[in-house]
């Protein structure tokens, strides 16, 4: 079978580039929480205790009330 020219595809050259990692060991910065963040979380808190984010929904601010 022939293929059309226009169907013909390019092999990707490089490699998978790694996931950003960050310090091993930290802790939750909740007070009393000795929870440990994964090397992969970029935030100081665990899922529990981090802070609430509202994002944006089509250019308008969600209010926080």
């Amino acid at each position: 079978m022939i293929v059309p020219e226009a169907l013909a595809g390019l092999r990707l050259r490089g490699g998978v580039r790694p996931s950003r990692s960050y310090k091993r060991g930290r802790v939750c910065r909740q007070d009393g929480c000795s929870t440990k963040i994964s090397i992969y979380n970029r935030r100081d808190y665990c899922n529990a205790h981090a802070p609430v984010n509202f994002p944006r929904v089509r250019g308008h601010i969600i209010s926080k009330a």
